[in-house]
């Protein structure tokens, strides 16, 4: 799978889980074509799913965030406007959008931006014309937004 392949992934989807296993597919395994049993990071596609990893943490297309069990979730913007609009029923740890940033050293730290900062303003705009109702029906499909 290539980074344009686990960004379309991800758009079908709407919500994947970064690697762990849950209630929405995980991008690693669908790139590995199989269950990954231990670390991503020792299966023979590691560089495939680092490389689709970091393509999707630099789009635009998609919220890098802790929702789904405090494990790296990825959501496609067609599905933040309802998130934003039932965004009180989350905590805001879950919302933060989230990313590692490589330090001239060579180490990596973990970087945070807390919602709703990251939101652009047309997301913004569209969830204050969502109803509550609408957002719900948006965010059906998925059980991790059930509550």
């Amino acid at each position: 799978m290539t980074p344009t392949q686990a960004l379309a992934f991800i758009e079908h989807h709407g919500v994947v889980l970064q690697a762990a296993r849950g209630a929405v597919p995980s991008l690693a395994e669908a790139i590995a074509g199989e269950r990954i049993r231990g670390s991503w990071w020792s299966h023979a596609r590691s560089h495939a799913i680092f490389a689709a990893c970091e393509a999707v943490g630099e789009s635009p297309e998609v919220l890098v965030c802790k929702l789904v069990d405090g494990k790296v979730t990825y959501i496609h913007r067609r599905l933040w406007p309802a998130l934003v609009k039932l965004a009180s029923r989350f905590r805001e740890e879950q919302l933060a959008r989230v990313w590692n940033e490589h330090t001239p050293s060579g180490a990596h730290r973990s970087r945070r931006m807390p919602y709703p900062d990251w939101v652009p303003d047309e997301i913004m705009e569209q969830a204050q014309r969502l109803s509550v109702a609408a957002a719900e029906r948006t965010l059906a499909p998925w059980p991790v937004f059930a509550g």
